[in-house]
């Protein structure tokens, strides 16, 4: 086998990229390592051109279950199968970093596929970037890469000392585990950032912002590693064959589009846009009909991109007609829907408006995640769906794509510190967000939605969250002009959009998530269509984002200030109880009969932890009987303890009693009464309810019970 390594110290491990011919077939290939998390990323662009009206990128992320050391799968059948929410959101990751570095006017398929092939202490989604980049970069597919990610952490209640590191550089699995304030994935390259995730605790923009400055430093360490290896080992790239415009398309383009672009602005600038789509293509079908159709709505889309970016640059303006840090109509409601859902939430924002729905179960309602990187059980999840009709579009219904995971997945992320642990409320939580109308960043108004359904439920979330999206107009033009690639920032022309709607969002340069509480941020998300953003553009959004935040929590706070007291009488009751971990098996007896008793005569859930934590979840009065039976089963019975109970055995040497579920003892002859019993069964009969006082507990845990000691006059009574 053909090999050749590469090596680089990072965050104080060694990232080693061998080139073998392994994967020959591929036209770029990569086995990239990280202590012992290792990924083979492969690149394949197709032959020939596709008839498409877009630029043809796949990126598949495998998991491979052999790489975590385990048999996994159900029972029954195991082996991989579909994706987990998990690969499809590094595969998004991995999606966002690299396709805004292709030339749009590629027709030819290209898919990069990541394999997880071992799994250690490191996550493989920061390889799986830098593999695919590496992949690409040595291939013939024309990209203009190379760019490079890092995870950057910062431990919980960690101020930075003179001296120290404040944050950590690719902290591995058990020290995020352990706990950390700031999780933040960033890529990018040439001292820019095109990709960000990121989930906080609370955390000030300040410190999010210098997070960034210090992934810079690796970033800028990672490039230079690649470019050294693609200067060795790459090929020469393919050139993309540019798209000729024919004369009589362009000179009706210009009298038919351009010089009626002015037209589009306005507050219904979205549906005036499709408007002049439907114009223009009308026209070419009566007039040009041989008109390659794909080269008419690239002109048209590049016109419109041109033309917003023009008039935000140039002319101070907005397509809709707002201020560049004004939002949109708001709009805030909570509960009001049904009395049949627990909780739900209405947010408007502009025409984006979400219907968040939520459900509050027992903890045996968690959601079992069992992959190849995590093994728990998930008591909170957000669930996102996009209609067609959102968009006012035709399409299938009940199909979950890996946006709807990702716009979920964001939304959860932004909500999770805020949701109260289980000790103080056990509850399973879960919500979906309805996106019932689209026009810019439904994940955002999700985390607006969610936030209001879970006050009206009644969770006492410790503050509430909101998120808006930020956009960005960037004039490209210094780039090509600038020498130096650092001093970028400082020769840009651009402006920033806060709260951006439909166009915006499609023909800008970035979408900028922010989400959090009035006291930081919870969870970021950026997305961009240029090679990269420079960190003082970036800074400066998030400035904007924290005003835009805080006018969306006064609405939202003047429909609802804090969670109700009390829940809703359709959601079910829990009452938790603590027994000793030896006495679980008591509880459920030999095949879970006491358990399945319990249940069928009360009607409630059981779920019962290692520790001895007991949740019992019902309605009406099931729950307190439950507890009460489970209290009875589990009494430890001490000495001088007085209490009621049936006479179950008759003997001439006396009677046992038994005294609670899982408890008897025996009432000697002569402790049944101040005087002498000839015959036990003239006074004891089974079935007999009698007082009894535990007189002695043997070595082998018998109970000695006395009912004279108890109540002398116990048998003169009967």
């Amino acid at each position: 086998m053909k090999s050749k390594k590469y090596e680089l110290e990072i965050g104080g491990e060694r990232l080693i990229a061998e080139f073998t011919d392994l994967a020959e077939n591929a036209h770029g290939s990569v086995i990239l390592r990280l202590g012992d998390t290792v990924v083979l990323a492969t690149a394949v662009m197709s032959k020939g051109e596709k008839d498409l009206e877009y630029f043809p990128l796949s990126v598949e992320y495998e998991e491979r279950f052999y790489a975590s050391g385990q048999i996994l799968g159900s029972r029954f059948v195991r082996r991989e199968g579909r994706p987990s929410d998990e690969a499809i959101l590094s595969g998004r990751i991995v999606d966002r970093t690299i396709r805004p570095l292709f030339d749009s006017d590629l027709r030819n398929e290209i898919q990069v596929v990541v394999t997880v092939l071992s799994l250690d202490k490191y996550d493989p989604d920061v390889l799986g970037v830098i593999a695919s980049s590496l992949a690409l970069g040595v291939s013939d597919i024309p990209w203009n890469g190379p760019v490079s990610a890092v995870r950057i952490g910062k431990l919980k209640n960690l101020p930075a000392q003179a001296g120290s590191e404040e944050f950590l550089v690719n902290p591995s699995y058990e020290i995020r585990e352990g706990g950390v304030e700031l999780d933040m994935m960033a890529c990018g390259r040439d001292g820019t950032i095109n990709m960000i995730e990121v989930g906080a605790s609370e955390l000030p923009e300040e410190i999010l912002v210098k997070a960034l400055e210090r992934a810079k430093i690796e970033l800028e360490k990672l490039q230079k590693f690649q470019e050294k290896i693609i200067g060795e080992v790459g090929k020469k790239k393919i050139e993309v064959k540019k798209t000729e415009v024919p004369k009589n398309l362009e000179e009706a383009f210009k009298i038919q589009v351009i010089s009626k672009l002015a037209s589009v602005l306005g507050e219904a600038g979205k549906h005036k846009i499709y408007a002049l789509e439907d114009e223009w293509f009308k026209y070419l079908n009566e007039n040009i009909p041989e008109a390659d159709q794909r080269i008419a709505k690239k002109l048209f889309h590049e016109a419109i991109n041109d033309f917003i970016h023009k008039i935000s640059i140039d002319d101070n303006k907005r397509i809709d007609g707002r201020g560049f840090d004004e939002l949109r109509n708001l709009f805030a409601k909570a509960g009001g829907l049904s009395s049949v859902l627990h909780g739900s939430g209405i947010f408007y924002r502009g025409g984006t408006h979400i219907l968040s729905a939520l459900t509050l179960g027992a903890p045996g309602d968690s959601q079992v995640i069992d992959g190849m990187e995590s093994h728990t059980d998930k008591r909170f999840m957000h669930h996102y769906n996009f209609p067609p009709f959102s968009s006012g579009e035709v399409g299938r219904i009940g199909v979950t794509n890996r946006r709807m995971v990702g716009h979920g997945a964001l939304a959860e992320k932004a909500l999770i510190p805020v949701i109260p642990n289980k000790d103080t409320f056990p509850y399973t939580i879960r919500i979906v967000s309805e996106a019932l109308s689209s026009n810019g960043s439904t994940s955002m108004g999700s985390v607006c939605a969610s936030t209001l359904a879970l006050m009206d439920a009644g969770v006492p979330i410790s503050k509430p969250v909101a998120g808006i999206a930020s956009g960005l107009m960037m004039s490209l033009d210094p780039f090509d002009k600038a020498q130096d690639k650092s001093a970028r920032d400082k020769i840009l022309s651009y402006k920033i959009l806060t709260d951006i709607q439909g166009p915006e969002d499609e023909h800008g340069d970035m979408d900028f998530k922010v989400a959090g509480t009035r006291d930081g941020v919870t969870a970021v998300q950026m997305d961009v269509k240029v090679d990269g953003i420079p960190i003082s553009i970036l800074k400066e959004a998030f400035e904007k984002a924290k005003v835009a935040r805080m006018k969306i929590l006064d609405v939202m706070e003047a429909e609802i200030k804090s969670p109700r007291k009390e829940l809703s009488p359709k959601a079910p009751r829990i009452i938790s109880i603590k027994i000793k971990p030896e006495q679980i098996g008591m509880v459920i007896g030999t095949g879970g009969k006491v358990i399945n008793e319990i249940k069928d005569l009360t009607g409630v859930e059981i779920d019962i932890e290692e520790d001895g934590m007991v949740y019992i979840t019902g309605e009406g009065g099931g729950a307190e009987k439950a507890k009460a039976l489970i209290e009875d089963i589990v009494k430890e019975y001490k000495e001088g303890d007085r209490v009621l109970g049936e006479v179950v055995r008759v003997a001439d040497f006396g009677v046992i009693v038994k005294i609670g579920p899982k408890s008897d003892g025996l009432v000697h002859v002569s402790e049944i009464a101040p005087f002498r019993i000839e015959k036990v069964e003239t006074y004891m009969k089974v079935g007999m309810k009698v007082p009894v006082m535990i007189k002695g507990i043997d070595d082998k845990g018998r109970l000695k019970l006395s009912i004279k000691d108890a109540d002398p006059n116990f048998i003169q009574k009967k």
